[in-house]
This record gives structure tokens, sequence and C-alpha cells, in this order.
């Protein structure tokens, strides 16, 4: 073993700061990530930025040409800002197209994360569905292709496996949302190989805290949280009121701040992908990215401060 390596590989129980500098060296090896056995690839929050983009709804917006001029304002902003990952769905309607449009407009996003999903039963459906993604985006890869809501999650594992071992294909992953399905989730994290695992988690959704992320934590499987804000609900109901004083005295100068910090601070937690149509709140989004180590106490504060709205 040589000793690049040594510097990479994982110490036991790594902090998230140990994390993402085991990634970050990860990233600097020379070797691809589809080599690197799925736990260590998967551990850490460096292989994307803390915040991404999410589309559903937000860039469902068919060929109206204000709703795709905000869409390319939305992404625009997001990548000025850093931003990388962006996750969309055969199910969001006509947000696979919106983001290939939006991306063709723009021009080459090197750096850019595609994270899209499998939402079909059955081998042959799946793969033409995969097809018509890849087009609609416009990518020849995608980073990340994960199975929408376990829909037939035992027949497309395998081959996602399969793609990602030929190079084909960055990251294999599962999605539930709502809350729904985490016994099914719960028996994935504990017998599948994959790399990422995407759920809802929020300041008012908690329950995945008890067991699920622990488990992805353990496995070394990233997470990425859908529905930070409830679907806008939570971020709608903070906004009514003024931040309070700890808030500000803890550094905390947004409700983005304060939503975001709780998701992004929990050491299991890679990424969060809120959706917008507007440029301040992802430049908003962006910001509060920076919120990863909010200690224990700030973190209850903050759940029970939701838990009384």
């Amino acid at each position: 073993m040589n000793a690049q390596w040594e510097e990479a590989m994982p110490k036991p129980c790594p902090t998230l700061v140990d994390r993402r500098r085991l990634l970050m060296g990860l990233a600097a090896l020379p070797v691809a990530f589809s080599a690197v056995p799925y736990a260590l690839a998967a551990t850490g929050n460096a292989i994307v930025p803390p915040v991404g983009l999410g589309t559903w709804i937000t860039f469902n917006v068919g060929n109206d040409p204000v709703g795709i001029a905000q869409s390319e304002a939305v992404v625009r902003a997001f990548f000025e800002a850093g931003g990388r990952l962006i996750d969309s769905s055969p199910m969001y309607g006509s947000s696979q197209a919106t983001v290939g449009r939006v991306l063709r407009n723009i021009g080459p996003t090197p750096d850019l994360f595609a994270a899209d999903k499998i939402w079909t039963p059955g081998f042959a459906a799946a793969k033409a569905q995969l097809e018509e993604t890849r087009k609609a985006w416009g990518v020849e890869r995608f980073s990340l292709l994960q199975v929408h809501n376990l829909t037939d999650w035992e027949e497309h594992l395998p081959w996602l496996r399969d793609m990602k071992a030929a190079g084909e294909l960055g990251y294999v992953g599962v999605t539930t949302s709502h809350g729904r399905r985490h016994g099914d989730l719960e028996r994935i994290l504990k017998t599948e190989a994959i790399d990422f695992v995407q759920m809802t988690y929020n300041a008012a959704t908690r329950d995945v805290e008890a067991r699920l992320l622990p488990l992805a934590r353990e496995r070394g499987v990233a997470v990425i949280v859908n529905r930070p804000y409830e679907g806008g609900r939570l971020i709608r109901q903070l906004k009514r009121d003024p931040l309070p004083g700890w808030a500000g005295e803890a550094g905390l100068t947004t409700w983005a701040d304060v939503a975001l910090g709780f998701i992004l601070s929990h050491p299991a937690v890679t990424c969060a992908i809120p959706a917008t149509t507007r440029v301040d709140h992802v430049q908003e989004n962006m910001a509060a990215g920076r919120w990863t180590a909010l200690d224990e106490m700030l973190r209850r504060r903050i759940a029970a401060y939701v838990d009384d709205l």
C-alpha cells in the first residue's frame, strides 16, 4: 500500500472534517472512483458540496419561456456559488428536459454532478427510460443513478452496479421520500452495496435520526436529503417570525442558515437538495451550506423551536 493511499484510508469513527479530508484525498488518487470499494468511496461529504439543487416541481415548466429563463438563472447562480449536484427524475414532469435545455444554454459544466433516477419496473423498460433521461440531460454519463422510491430495486441494483463496474456510471443509490418505506430502506442499507441513499430529513421530520442516519454512517453510504424545507412549508412557517436572539448569537443570519444548518450538521448527511425558482433563494441556500458543524445543543434548540411552531 503506497503512502498516498494510506493517507486517504479512513480512521476509526471519523469526524465530519476527517471524512471530508478522506474524500479529498481519494479524489487526488490516480484511480477512478468506480474502482474504489463502495463503502470507502461514499464515506464523507467531499463527494459534492453540502448544498445541491433539486428540480421537483420547480423545473417542471414545459415550454414556458418565463419558467425556462427562471430555471436557467437559478442554475447559473448555483454554479457561480460553487454548486455541483443537480438532482432530477423521470417522475418530475418536464424537469429533466428543462435541466438539459439550461445546461446546453450555459455551455460546458465540467464540475456538474448529474444525479437522476430509475423510475419504472422491469429491466427493459428501465433501460429505455434511462436512455430517454440521458438524451434529456444531454450527458454521456451520469454521476449518480438512484432507484426512485425503491421501484423494483431488487431488479435494478445489480445492473446499475454492473454499469458502475464498467465505468459507465459514477455511483449507485436508492431514494425514498415523505417518510415512506423506511423498513425496506433499512434492509437495503444493511444488505446491499450502494453508494448513496436519499431520504427526507429536516428539523420537523426527524424520524430517520433513530436508525437510518446512523446506519448509513456506519455503512459508509453518502446521504442526500430531500424535502429539506418540507416542500416549502417549513421555511414559510419559519419566515413568519424574526430570527430569535439565540440564532444571531450563534452567527446564523437567515432562516435558511437555521433550517439547512440543522440538516447539514448531522454527521451522516452529505448534501441537501432544496428546490427553488428564485435566484435570491438559491444564493441564500448556498450560503447556508457553510453551517456544517453546529453543536448538539444548538441542534436541539432548533428542533425544539420547530416543534413549537
